[in-house]
C-alpha cells in the first residue's frame, strides 16, 4: 500500500515537473519573441515548444512579434501553426491590432493572407494616423466596402495624409466623388453645442466645405453628408432636426443632444482676492495649518485656505516671485514644506542633460537614460530659497528605465518635522531627520514599473510613501510581487508587510484618521482597498477600475473620494468609511450601501481630483474641467480650460481661498473660480515644463519646474 502511495506521488510529481519545463520553455519563447532572437525561436519552435504559449494575459508570441516588427519571427510562429486570431484577456487585441498598431506593413500582410480578422478594424485606424503600408497592406489583400472606403478616405483627408488619401483613390477609382454634398452655407447652419441629458457634448464646426464634430475630449471627426440633414460617420448615422430654419438638435445613433443657444448662460462675477475667506468644515485641519508635508499636503486633499496663495504672477517677467532656485537633475517629486524648510529631491544624470517630452502621447516608450546618476535630497530655507543642506542619497547606473514623460525621482518626500522619507524606487528608501543626518537606508527590492503588458517597456516607480503615527507607510504595485508594508521611522525595521494582487500603479496611499478607526486606503487596478494601518490586515476592497490607476485616494465631507481614467473605463467612486468586506457594486448598479455613488465616465487618467467647498473638481489631461456636487455626483459644469498655450495636464490640482489651480505640462498656471458657475480667473506663465503638483503654505505658492523650484508670493 505505501509503496503504492510512493509511486503515484512520483508520477504526480513527475507531472507537475513536465508543466513547469513546459511553462519555463513557453516563457523562453515569449521572451526570444519580445527580444528578436529569431534564432532562438525558430530552436524552441524546432523542439516542440508550443507556438501557442502565452503569458498571464493570454498573449503570445505572435503578439509580441507583431508589436515589435519582427517579420522573420512572425513567419516562423504562422508556419508553427500560430492561431494567428488569438485575443489577449485584457485588451482583447489581435496580433493583426498590434502589427497595424506599430505600422508594419509585411506582418499585417502576412496576417491577413493567413486568415486573421479584424481587417476593417485596422483599415481605419490605419486611415487616421496616416499607416501608408498599413493601408496599402489591407486593401491588396482585403474585399472593403466603398462605404467604408469612403469614411476612410475623409478620415485620412481631414487630418492630412495626402499619400493615404492618393491610395484610396486608386481603390476607389472612377467613385471618389462625393455621393451627395451640402453647400456651405447650409453646413454652417449646423455649427453649435450640442449636450444630451446624460451630460455628453458635441461642438460641430463647419469649413472648407466639411462639417467637423468633436468631443469633449477633443477628438474630432469629419461627418460625410448622406441627406440634407443627415451625415455619416463610417457606419455612425448624425441627424440634425431643424424647427422652421434652425438647428435645434442633434440625434446620433438614437441619442438627442440639445443645441445650447449662446448667450443663456449666467454672468459670472470674480470674487475678490483680498477678502478674508473662511473655511468650510471639511477644510479645517487645512486652515491655519503652516505644513504641506506630503503629496498634496495634509491628507493628500490639496487645500490650503487661509495661507494667503498668491492669485497671479509672471516668472518671466518677476512679477510676485519671491525666489527662484536652480535644481539640477530631473525629477516630478513635488516639494514639501515644513515650518521653514522646503524639501524636494532629485536625479542627476552625469551630464545634467535629461530629456523630456511633454504633451498628449501614447508612446509606451522608455527614455535612453542608462547614465550614471546620483540621487539627492535637497532642503531650502522657505524664505530665501537658500540651501540649507543636501545629501547624496545613492549613485550608480539607475536599475530600470524611465518613461519619455517620466524621471528617476518621481516620489514625492514625506516629512513630520522631525524625520524627512525618501523613496527612489528599487534604489532604496531612505530616512534623514531635519539636519539632514541619514537615520537608514532600505532596499525594498526591483520594484520595476511600467507596462505590465510587456515589462520590457519600464516607466518608473511612481508611488510616494507617507507617515503614520511612528511608521512610514509604502505601497509597491510593481510587475512582479507587490506589496504594502510599514517600516518604523526611527529604525526602518519592517512592522508589517502585506502581498497585493495588483499591477503597476502610481497613486500613493491616504490615511484617514477619522472617528472610528484608522483607515489606510490605496487605489488598484483590479481592487481598491482598505487596511488597518497598524496592522496590515485588509478590510475591504472592490472591483472596477482602470488598467492604469494613478490619481490618489482622498477623503473630504466624510467620504472616500477613488478615481482613475485610463480609457476606455474611467470611473470615480465615492465610498463611505466603515466598510467591511467585498462592497464591489452589482452589474448595472452605480450605489450601494457603501458606495454613495458613482459615475463609469468622467474619471482623470493622471491628475487627481479634489473636493473644495461641497464641489468635486475634475480635470483631464486634455484640461478638461468638470465640476459635480461632491455628495451626489450630479454634474453642474463641464468646460475646457485653455489659455497661454496650456494643453496638457499632468500635476494634480490644489486650491485655497475659493481658487482652483490647474498646472499644466507647457508650464501655465490656470486660477479657476471656484464653486458651481465657471470662470478663468487669470492665467499666469511659469516659463518651464511642469509635472509637479505644486506646494501651498504660509503665503508662498511652490512650484517644481523642470529645472527650478520656484516660490511665488505676494510681496
Amino acid at each position: 500500500m505505501r509503496s503504492t502511495i510512493l509511486i503515484s506521488l512520483g508520477v504526480v510529481l513527475l507531472m507537475v515537473q513536465a508543466v513547469r519545463a513546459d511553462d519555463d520553455q513557453g516563457a523562453q519563447l515569449l521572451s526570444a519573441a519580445k527580444q528578436g532572437d529569431v534564432n532562438q525561436v525558430r530552436a524552441l519552435l524546432d523542439d516542440g515548444v508550443d507556438a501557442n504559449s502565452t503569458n498571464r494575459y493570454g498573449a503570445t508570441a505572435l503578439s509580441f512579434a507583431a508589436n515589435r516588427g519582427y517579420v522573420e519571427i512572425a513567419r516562423l510562429l504562422v508556419v508553427a501553426g500560430v492561431n494567428v486570431n488569438a485575443k489577449d484577456s485584457f485588451y482583447g487585441a489581435t496580433a493583426l491590432h498590434w502589427a497595424a498598431d506599430s505600422g508594419n506593413r509585411e506582418i499585417v500582410q502576412l496576417l491577413l493572407y493567413n486568415g486573421a480578422t479584424g481587417a476593417v478594424t485596422a483599415l481605419r485606424g490605419a486611415a487616421g494616423k496616416g499607416s501608408e503600408g498599413v493601408v496599402a497592406a489591407v486593401l491588396a489583400t482585403e474585399e472593403i466596402s466603398f462605404t467604408e472606403m469612403r469614411s476612410c478616405r475623409a478620415l485620412a483627408k481631414f487630418r492630412g495624409h495626402i499619400r493615404v488619401v492618393a491610395l484610396f483613390d486608386d481603390a476607389l477609382g472612377e467613385s471618389t466623388d462625393e455621393t451627395f454634398t451640402v453647400a456651405e452655407e447650409t453646413l454652417s447652419d449646423y455649427a453649435g453645442l450640442f449636450l444630451s441629458e446624460q451630460g455628453v457634448e458635441y461642438t460641430v464646426s463647419s469649413g472648407n466645405g466639411l462639417l467637423v464634430l468633436t468631443t469633449i475630449y477633443g477628438n474630432s471627426i469629419p461627418l460625410l453628408p448622406k441627406e440634407e440633414d443627415k451625415f455619416v460617420y463610417f457606419e455612425v448615422v448624425y441627424a440634425f432636426t431643424r424647427k422652421g430654419e434652425a438647428v435645434v438638435s442633434l440625434d446620433r445613433a438614437g441619442t438627442v443632444h440639445v443645441r445650447s443657444v449662446p448667450g443663456t448662460e449666467p454672468a459670472h462675477e470674480e470674487p475678490s482676492t483680498t477678502a478674508a475667506v473662511e473655511p468650510d468644515a471639511a477644510a479645517a485641519v487645512e486652515f491655519g495649518s503652516p505644513h504641506w508635508p506630503q503629496f498634496r499636503g495634509m491628507g493628500a486633499r490639496g487645500i490650503a485656505d487661509g495661507q494667503q496663495a498668491p492669485a497671479s504672477w509672471d516668472v518671466e517677467q518677476g512679477t510676485n516671485v519671491r525666489w527662484k532656485v536652480r535644481v539640477p537633475g530631473l525629477a516630478h517629486a513635488c516639494p514639501v514644506v515644513w515650518g521653514d524648510h522646503v524639501f524636494v529631491t532629485t536625479a542627476v544624470n552625469q551630464n545634467d542633460d535629461a530629456s523630456l517630452r511633454i504633451g498628449i502621447y501614447g508612446d509606451v516608450e522608455a527614455a535612453e537614460d542608462d547614465l550614471p546618476h546620483a540621487w539627492r535630497v535637497i532642503c531650502l530655507d522657505r524664505m530665501t530659497g537658500n540651501i540649507v543642506w543636501a545629501r547624496t542619497a545613492h549613485e550608480g547606473v539607475p536599475t530600470s528605465r524611465r518613461h519619455l514623460k517620466s524621471s528617476h525621482a518621481n516620489c514625492t518626500p514625506v516629512t513630520d518635522g522631525h524625520h524627512v522619507v525618501c523613496l527612489f524606487g528599487t534604489e532604496g528608501l531612505f530616512c534623514y531627520d531635519v539636519q539632514g543626518n541619514l537615520l537608514w537606508r532600505k532596499l525594498l527590492g526591483d520594484l520595476g514599473s511600467g507596462w505590465f503588458y510587456d515589462e520590457n517597456y519600464e516607466w518608473g516607480f511612481g508611488s510616494s510613501p507617507i507617515i503614520f503615527e511612528d511608521r512610514v507607510i509604502v505601497q509597491c504595485d510593481v510587475q512582479q510581487g507587490s506589496f504594502i508594508a510599514a517600516y518604523n521611522i526611527e529604525t526602518g525595521a519592517e512592522l508589517w508587510k502585506v502581498a497585493r494582487d495588483e499591477i503597476p500603479t502610481w497613486g500613493t496611499p491616504t490615511i484617514f484618521d477619522g472617528a472610528d478607526d484608522p483607515l489606510l486606503i490605496t487605489n488598484g487596478t483590479r481592487q481598491a482597498r482598505g487596511y488597518d494601518p497598524r496592522t496590515g490586515e485588509e478590510l475591504w476592497h472592490f472591483a472596477g477600475h482602470s488598467e492604469i490607476s494613478v490619481p490618489t485616494p482622498f477623503v473630504a465631507n466624510g467620504l472616500i473620494y477613488i478615481t482613475s481614467g485610463y480609457r476606455p473605463n474611467k470611473p470615480i467612486y465615492a465610498v463611505r468609511p466603515g466598510a467591511r468586506g467585498d462592497i464591489s457594486l452589482q452589474e448595472g448598479a452605480t450605489t450601494n450601501d457603501h458606495i454613495a455613488w458613482s459615475a463609469q465616465e468622467g474619471g482623470p487618467y493622471l491628475p487627481t481630483p479634489i473636493v473644495y467647498r461641497n464641489h468635486l473638481y475634475v480635470c483631464t489631461n486634455r484640461g478638461i474641467l468638470t465640476c459635480y456636487a461632491a455628495e451626489t455626483g450630479k454634474q453642474i459644469y463641464r468646460e475646457r480650460v485653455r489659455g497661454g498655450g496650456a494643453k496638457s495636464f499632468s500635476a494634480s490640482l490644489v486650491a485655497a481661498d475659493g481658487r482652483l489651480y490647474l498646472t499644466s505640462e507647457e508650464g501655465v498656471v490656470l486660477v479657476v473660480q471656484a464653486g458651481p458657475e465657471f470662470k478663468l480667473l487669470h492665467v499666469n506663465p511659469v516659463g518651464e515644463y511642469c509635472l509637479s503638483t505644486p506646494a501651498i503654505a504660509q503665503g508662498l505658492f511652490l512650484i517644481r519646474t523642470a529645472r527650478h523650484l520656484v516660490a511665488i508670493g505676494q510681496e
